[in-house]
């Protein structure tokens, strides 16, 4: 008696599994899920007209197939004219799972990078002003630069150091990780109440003020010290 074919056939080939680079290594991270967390930053907060207080954080989602690898080309959106730049440092999970203890929270975390949440400006206020949700502001195609990934095994677990962003050489954004109102062991036990956190899973921390719009040859450099550099043209 033959055995079952248990062989799945697509209906068509399926799509590339999204994935970042890791320094220093020929093997890449593959990303399952982009989680970013909002108004992270109390003077970002304030720029953007709400209350820096330390109240309940709150996440949205970009999709995986939208990272753009360091030294690569970001294409400016269509429906859009106002597409603004948001520096942050990204951390990246080797692990999972359900209310994960703030006290555990770094032992899930493979390594660090840096990214940008890119967004159009313009229709995610208008998404706003509807109540509705703000995916069309920033889930869109090319929407989440990232740079190369640094194991924490050779960097650590960065509490401190400038977060900064460069247009065409001029500085934009500046400020510390020291700053961020809700620190990386609570993003995850805190989004681990809400989701099961998988490996390959990113968490975009949020961004210092001085975000602002982007036009086409635009060159954008951003650092975390400590953690690396990302560099992205607009097309």
């Amino acid at each position: 008696m033959s055995a079952t074919n248990t062989t799945v056939k697509y209906a068509f080939p399926p799509h590339e599994i999204p994935s970042l680079p890791i320094h220093n290594s020929i093997d890449v991270f593959p990303v399952h899920r982009i989680y970013c967390v909002g108004r992270n930053y109390a003077d970002h907060a304030i720029e953007m007209g709400h209350d820096p207080s330390r109240d309940e954080p709150f996440f949205f989602q970009k999709n995986p197939d939208t990272l753009v690898p360091s030294g690569g080309v970001f294409p400016y959106p269509e429906r859009s004219n106002d597409v603004h730049h948001e520096l942050e440092m990204v951390v990246a999970l080797k692990s999972g799972g359900r209310n994960i203890s703030i006290e555990k929270a770094l032992d899930h975390v493979f390594g660090y990078g840096v990214g940008l949440d890119m967004t159009r400006r313009d229709l995610q206020g208008e998404a706003k002003k509807a109540g509705r949700p703000w995916e069309i502001g920033k889930a869109f195609e090319h929407a989440a630069p990232c740079s190369a990934l640094v194991p924490a095994s050779e960097i650590g677990h960065p509490v401190k150091g400038a977060v900064t962003l460069w247009v065409n050489g001029v500085l934009k954004q500046q400020g510390d990780l020291d700053q961020l109102i809700w620190k990386v062991p609570e993003m995850i036990s805190y989004l681990s109440g809400l989701f099961e956190l998988k490996a390959g899973d990113l968490i975009y921390t949020g961004t210092p003020a001085g975000v602002g719009p982007v036009q086409r040859g635009d060159e954008l450099l951003g650092v975390v010290e400590g953690v690396g550099e990302l560099k992205i043209k607009v097309a």
